[in-house]
């Protein structure tokens, strides 16, 4: 059996390949087949919870298998949405359940929330909406031509040159964002395209008006590429996640140490603190064998292991890829000295499966039970 470092490098080495071989697992791909046909389909929350098959796929691609069973529970983060701080999604400290509820948005998109994509509905929406505020009255045969032209096209469109190279597309999409082509030119709009929103420093983000940045988010091809005319969380991004988490699963069946290096690669780029390390066992576990420290260190008051954290690590090394393949680099060989290469630890798997330890409290857990009953 490979060590734990060198399972690793051969998995990361080429991500992109390691996932396209998961993809292709014959469960895998049936599983995936079968959400894509359907999860268009799904117009209500009801209806998304009913469908076992697709529900568990969802939940397993946001690392919440291990709460498919609690269907009330996830039924009232749904409901409740994302938009309200005070949501129930986002007053959990566990912050997959807001991203899952982001992700099937039905609080906000209503029925099309499997298919809600910003560069069709919204820019129709805003069309309508520039429309009546020029005095033109949106049921008009133009302006329903014109939209008609637009939802069959923008979907074509694969790139920034062919968006712009579209002039009846994209005269639509400026008009329904408010743009004056007279000084907002087409190079303008280019170099906004091209620096995407991803960046707070970039061109969009930097321009006083919102509608710039509005505009880049709606037509985000810097962050989706090809399918920035397509996207919607729901469908491709669901199953790019599904991928990741069954690559993660797998290297875990033949070695805990492997599964637990690829978890804290991909989480690392949004970890701002280390009370968040600490408030995810799996991620907590990573940093106590990188920094030599016994288990029994996690009985220790939070603060005062924060403390150390911050003493011996960097949090901004976590965001750099080469300090964290350094990081990496040593936690699989302390991990590989601590644990010799043998068949995966299941005790070590309670470090994924417990849901209460990412942040659900057990008063939560409690009333979770008595919806079930």
């Amino acid at each position: 059996m490979l060590n734990t470092y060198t399972s690793y490098q051969l998995i990361t080495r080429d991500i992109d390949k390691s996932l396209t071989r998961v993809q292709k697992q014959p469960v895998v791909d049936r599983e995936t087949k079968y959400y894509l046909e359907n999860i268009t389909k799904v117009k209500s929350i009801d209806e998304f919870v009913k469908n076992d098959r697709l529900f568990k796929y969802a939940m397993k691609a946001f690392g919440l298998e291990d709460m498919a069973y609690a269907k009330a529970f996830m039924v009232k983060a749904l409901k409740e949405g994302v938009s309200d701080p005070n949501s129930f999604a986002n007053k959990l400290s566990d912050k997959r359940y807001a991203d899952f509820v982001s992700a099937f948005n039905f609080a906000a998109y209503g029925d099309q929330a499997t298919v809600y994509c910003k560069a069709q509905q919204l820019t129709t929406q805003n069309y309508a909406t520039q429309a009546v505020l020029a005095g033109v009255n949106p049921n008009s045969a133009a302006i329903k031509a014109e939209t008609a032209y637009y939802l069959a096209n923008i979907v074509k469109v694969k790139s920034i040159d062919e968006f712009m190279a579209n002039d009846r597309l994209y005269s639509y999409a400026m008009t329904a964002f408010g743009m004056d082509p007279a000084t907002d030119t087409k190079d303008l709009m280019r170099q906004m395209l091209e620096g995407g929103v991803r960046d707070p420093s970039s061109i969009a983000n930097k321009q006083m008006e919102p509608r710039y940045a509005a505009f880049v988010s709606t037509f985000n091809f810097e962050a989706y590429g090809e399918t920035a005319t397509t996207y919607n969380p729901a469908q491709q991004p669901a199953t790019a996640k599904y991928f990741r988490q069954a690559l993660e699963e797998n290297a875990g069946a033949d070695n805990e140490g492997v599964r637990l290096a690829l978890y804290f690669q991909r989480k690392a780029p949004g970890i701002k603190s280390f009370y968040q390390v600490l408030a995810d066992p799996a991620l907590a576990k990573v940093v106590r064998t990188m920094l030599s420290l016994p288990d029994s260190f996690a009985q220790a008051d939070i603060d005062k292991q924060v403390h150390l954290f911050e003493k011996r690590l960097k949090i901004s090394d976590l965001a750099d890829p080469k300090a964290l393949d350094k990081l990496l680099t040593r936690f699989t060989t302390m991990w590989e000295i601590e644990n010799p290469s043998s068949p995966a630890q299941t005790s070590l798997s309670v470090l994924f499966s417990q849901p209460v330890e990412y942040g659900v409290s057990t008063n939560l857990m409690m009333a979770i039970q008595k919806m079930r009953s």
